[in-house]
This record gives C-alpha cells, structure tokens and sequence, in this order.
C-alpha cells in the first residue's frame, strides 16, 4: 500500500530578484496570517529574514532554502508530542494554631 504524501503547509514565494516570503498555504490568500516571513538577501553570504508572526527562530540563514526548512521544522516540533498534564490539587488549607 503507498503512503500518500501531505500537501506541503509552507512555500517560498519569490517576491523580487533579491526578496522572497514564506506563505502558509493553511490560510486564504485575503488572510493577513498567510505570510510567516519576508526574506531579504542583505548580504552575499546570508539573508535577513523579518517574522511576521511571534516565532523563536533565527533572524539570518544562510539561504531561503534554510528559513523554509526552520520554518518546516519548528511547525512539526510544535505538533510532535501532546501537552504534559499538571496535576491538580485543592488549595492548600490554613491550619489553627491551637495553643
């Protein structure tokens, strides 16, 4: 039997000779949340990138293949495990003090 593969959530959009972004196909195109970064090519031996969104990642790569791949990566360590449970106990109760 073939696994099939999923639809890819993320692209890379070139958006001018030197600029690029990340889109998150999960969101219509009209949806301000589709674009996760702009990238720049600031430098010959990295690229800046400008988060659209609040995410803990790196500002300079090497590459925009590097930035799609962090992107890629933080999205399935964000999924990989199911929240911790806390337990849960009564508010601790004063005692008297008995003299």
């Amino acid at each position: 039997m073939m696994e099939q593969v999923p639809e890819p959530r993320f692209t890379l959009v070139k958006v001018s000779e030197t600029d690029w972004a990340i889109h998150d196909l999960h969101h219509p195109e009209s949806d301000h949340r589709r674009v996760v970064c702009r990238i720049y090519d600031d430098a010959p031996t990295d690229v800046e990138v400008i988060w659209m969104r609040d995410l803990p990642l790196a500002l300079r790569y090497p590459n925009v293949h590097e930035v799609l791949e962090a992107v890629e990566r933080f999205q399935d360590a964000s999924r990989a495990t199911r929240p911790i449970p806390i337990p849960h106990r009564p508010p601790p109760t004063r005692r008297r003090d008995r003299r």
